[in-house]
C-alpha cells in the first residue's frame, strides 16, 4: 500500500559515545499531517540496550558527542518558521536539563564538530555575496546546485562558535569553497577540503590551517576528487577518500593518505579495484543523508567498499598496509564509527529498512527494532539473485522479484528498473518502491549493467558508449530472465529508471518495440541541453561523451534520445521536477514536446517542488503522488493480457 510510507521509520547517522557505552542515532518518519519528516534524537546502551528518546524534535539531525562524553551538539529549526531560511545549533546535556540555542543562522549551519576542549564547535556556512532580487547579474559557473537553488553568488567557509559565549568568527574567506574541515586530535590546527577553480568544481585539494593565525598550506596536487578526511592519532597523515581523473567520473574513489608536511600521496586500495563510495540505491532514507567516511582509529583505518551489491566495512593496517572485512555480507552499511574495536553502524538489507548494530567483545548484534513488526505485517517478498554472462563476457548481476501472492503457473507483467549513474548500483538493500510493485501484481527486474559500480573500473567505464554496452547488456538481461523464469509475461513488460535510468528508458523506447510502456524519471533527451542548463552537465557531459558540443556536436545529437522521437512506439510517461537542476525540465519537455507533435502517446507530470531524487527525500505527498502515476501507467498498459 501507498500508505505505507508513512508506517516506516527512519534509522541513521549512528554516533558512538566516547566510552563506547552508548550510540546516539536519528529517528525519522513521514508525518501526513505536516506533509513533512520528523526527526529526533535516541539514544541506546551498547550492553544493557536501554533505549531512550532524548530529544522531541521536530527537525533534531547531525548529533555529535563531546569529547567528555557529557554534552551532545546536534542541528535543529526549533525556532525557525516553516518557510525561514537557515539553521540552528544546540547543545543539550545526556544526564538531563533542557537543550540550548547557541547559535541561529540564516546562511545556514554544516557539519558542526567538537573542539577537544568541549567549549568550541567548527562549522561550515554559506557567505552570501551580491546578486539577489528580480535583476541578477551573474559571472559564475554552475548558476545553480541542485537541492540549493542559485549559488552563484554564495561561498562556503569555515566558522567557529564559543557554545559558552556564542561569539562566532569566521576563519577563511576568499574566492573558493569548503566542502569539509576537521580539527586536530590536538585542536591546534584544522584540515579543510575546498575546491578553488569554478570551472573545475570537481577538484577538490586539502589544506593545513592553524587553528590560531598564519595561512593554510595546501598538501595536494590540484589533480584528485577528494572528499571526506580524518587526522591520524598523532596528527602526522591525513586519510581521505578520493580519486584521480585517470578514467574520467568512472574511477572509483579509493582510500588514500597523506602527511600534514607534503609529499607523495599514497593509494592504500588500489589493489582491491572496488570503490568506497555508497552508490547502492535504498529509497528509504528520506531527506536526511550523511555521507559515510574514513575513521582513523590506532593504527587502523576503517573505511567502506562497494563490491557487487554489498556495501561492507574494511581496515587497514597503516604500518602493515594489511587489509581485512571487519563488518561483511549480504547488506549494505549506510554509516558507522569506531571507537578503539567497537562500531557503531546502520544496515539495511533486502527485506529490512536501516536498524542500529554494533559490533564490540560480544559479536555483531543488532540495537534497534523499530522496522520489525511493521515488516513481519507486509507482504515482503525476498529478492532472488542470478548471474549471467553477457556478451561481451563480463558477469551481470541481477535480481529478480516475484508479485506477492504468487501462483507457479501463471504469467504476470514485469518491469524492468534501471539504475542511475551510471556509476550506481542496486545490491542488497530495501526498496520500498520495488516491494510496491511486487504487491501490486509486478515482477520486477533489476541488475548492475556495465558502467554500475561495485565491481572493477574497466566495468563501470561506460564513457563514450552510452547507449551501446549498456543497452545490449540489458536486452540481453531480459533475453535471459523470460528464458529462465517461465512467469515473466513477455508480451507484458515495462520499463523505467531515474536519471541516467531515465536516459537509458528514452534510449530503450528509440531502439525497441518489446516493452508494453514506459516511465522515464528525471531522464535525459539532448546532451547539447543537458551541457548548459545544468549544475554538472559543463564538465560531465565531455567526461562521459569525450568531447565538448564544439568539440564532436554529432555525437552529442546521435546519443540524445531527442534525435530518434519518430521511431517511439512505446506509451511513455515522463515525470520531472521543475527544481531539478541536474538534469533540468527541458530534457522532459523536449522529448515530450517532440513525441506529442508526432502524435505519440505520451504524458508529462510536472512537480512544481523537489530536486533531482525528491520521489526518494521529496516531501512524502510529493513521493506517493509520483509512485501513483508510475502504477496508473503500467496498470493502464501491463494489467491488460
Amino acid at each position: 500500500m501507498l500508505d505505507d510510507l508513512y508506517r516506516f521509520t527512519y534509522v541513521c547517522d549512528p554516533q558512538l559515545s566516547p566510552d563506547k557505552s552508548k550510540v546516539a542515532f536519528h529517528v525519522g518518519r513521514a508525518v501526513r499531517e505536516a506533509d513533512d519528516y520528523e526527526y529526533s534524537i535516541w539514544i541506546i546502551g551498547c550492553k544493557d540496550e536501554e533505549l531512550i528518546a532524548q530529544t522531541s524534535g521536530p527537525r533534531d539531525l547531525w548529533c555529535r558527542w563531546a569529547p567528555n562524553g557529557r554534552d551532545i551538539l546536534f542541528l535543529s529549526r526549533r525556532t525557525l518558521k516553516k518557510d525561514e531560511k537557515g539553521s540552528e545549533l544546540w547543545v543539550m546535556r545526556i544526564d538531563g536539563g533542557e537543550a540550548r540555542i547557541v547559535l541561529k543562522r540564516s546562511e545556514g549551519i554544516e557539519k558542526p564538530m567538537w573542539h577537544p576542549n568541549c567549549r568550541h564547535v567548527l562549522f561550515i556556512s554559506n557567505v552570501r555575496g551580491d546578486g539577489e532580487g528580480d535583476v541578477r547579474v551573474i559571472r559564475r559557473i554552475p548558476i545553480w546546485t541542485n537541492g540549493a537553488g542559485f549559488t552563484y553568488n554564495l561561498r562556503k567557509h569555515i566558522f567557529e562558535v564559543d557554545t559558552y559565549t556564542s561569539n562566532v568568527r569566521q576563519i577563511t574567506s576568499g574566492e573558493f569553497d569548503v566542502l569539509y574541515a576537521v580539527y586536530s586530535n590536538s585542536g591546534d590546527k584544522i584540515a579543510f577540503v575546498a575546491r578553488t577553480n569554478d570551472l573545475k568544481p570537481y577538484i577538490t585539494d586539502i589544506f593545513i590551517l592553524p587553528r590560531n593565525g598564519s595561512e593554510a598550506v595546501k598538501i595536494t596536487n590540484s589533480d584528485m576528487i577528494i572528499g571526506p578526511i580524518a587526522w591520524s592519532p598523532n596528527d602526522k597523515y591525513i586519510a581521505f577518500i578520493g580519486r584521480t581523473l585517470h578514467r574520467g567520473f568512472s574511477g572509483h574513489e579509493t582510500l588514500w593518505a597523506v602527511s600534514v608536511d607534503g609529499g607523495k600521496l599514497e593509494n592504500l586500495t588500489a589493489k582491491m579495484d572496488r570503490g568506497c563510495g555508497r552508490r547502492i540505491y535504498y529509497d528509504m532514507r528520506g531527506p536526511y543523508v550523511v555521507e559515510p567516511e574514513p575513521v582513523w582509529s590506532r593504527d587502523y583505518i576503517y573505511f567502506p567498499i562497494s563490491d557487487a551489491g554489498r556495501y561492507n566495512i574494511y581496515r587497514i593496517h597503516f604500518n602493515r598496509r594489511e587489509i581485512e572485512p571487519v563488518i561483511k555480507g549480504d547488506f549494505m552499511v549506510l554509516n558507522f564509527t569506531v571507537k578503539d574495536d567497537v562500531i557503531a553502524f546502520t544496515r539495511t538489507s533486502e527485506i529490512e529498512p536501516a536498524e542500529v548494530w554494533v559490533k564490540d567483545e560480544y559479536g555483531i548484534r543488532k540495537l534497534t527494532h523499530f522496522n520489525d513488526d511493521l515488516v513481519r505485517k507486509l507482504n515482503i517478498v525476498k529478492p532472488e539473485k542470478f548471474s549471467f554472462k553477457a556478451s561481451d563476457g563480463f558477469e551481470i548481476d541481477g535480481w529478480i522479484i516475484r508479485p506477492v501472492n504468487f501462483k507457479s503457473g501463471e504469467k504476470y507483467p514485469a518491469i524492468l528498473q534501471i539504475h542511475g549513474g551510471p556509476k550506481s548500483a542496486f545490491g542488497y538493500s530495501f526498496m520500498f518502491e520495488f516491494q510496491l510493485l511486487a504487491s501490486n501484481g509486478y515482477v520486477v527486474i533489476y541488475a548492475n549493467p556495465r558502467g554500475s559500480d561495485g565491481y572493477s573500473e574497466e566495468f563501470a567505464d561506460l564513457r563514450g558508449k552510452y547507449g551501446e554496452d549498456d543497452y545490449r547488456e540489458l536486452m540481453e538481461l531480459i533475453d535471459y530472465v523470460i528464458e529462465n523464469y517461465e512467469f515473466v509475461d513477455s508480451n507484458r513488460m515495462g520499463v523505467t529508471g531515474l536519471s541516467y535510468g531515465g536516459f537509458m528508458t528514452n534510449w530503450i523506447v528509440t531502439q525497441t518495440n518489446r516493452f508494453r510502456a514506459a516511465v522515464s524519471l528525471e531522464g535525459i533527451s539532448s546532451w547539447i541541453a543537458e551541457y548548459g542548463t545544468t549544475d554538472i552537465g559543463f564538465y560531465f557531459v565531455p567526461d562521459q561523451l569525450k568531447a565538448s558540443p564544439w568539440e564532436n556536436w554529432k555525437v552529442h545529437i546521435e546519443k540524445s534520445p531527442l534525435r530518434y522521437a519518430d521511431k517511439v512506439e512505446t506509451p511513455i510517461l515522463f515525470i520531472h521536477s521543475m527544481e531539478d537542476y541536474r538534469c533540468w525540465i527541458d530534457q522532459a519537455l523536449l522529448f515530450y514536446t517532440a513525441l506529442k507533435s508526432l502524435g505519440k502517446e505520451t504524458e508529462l507530470v510536472l512537480f512544481m517542488k523537489g530536486d533531482h531524487v525528491f520521489c526518494w527525500s521529496g516531501k512524502p505527498s510529493l513521493r506517493i503522488e509520483r509512485l501513483k502515476h508510475t502504477l496508473r501507467w503500467f496498470d493502464k498498459y501491463l494489467k491488460r493480457k
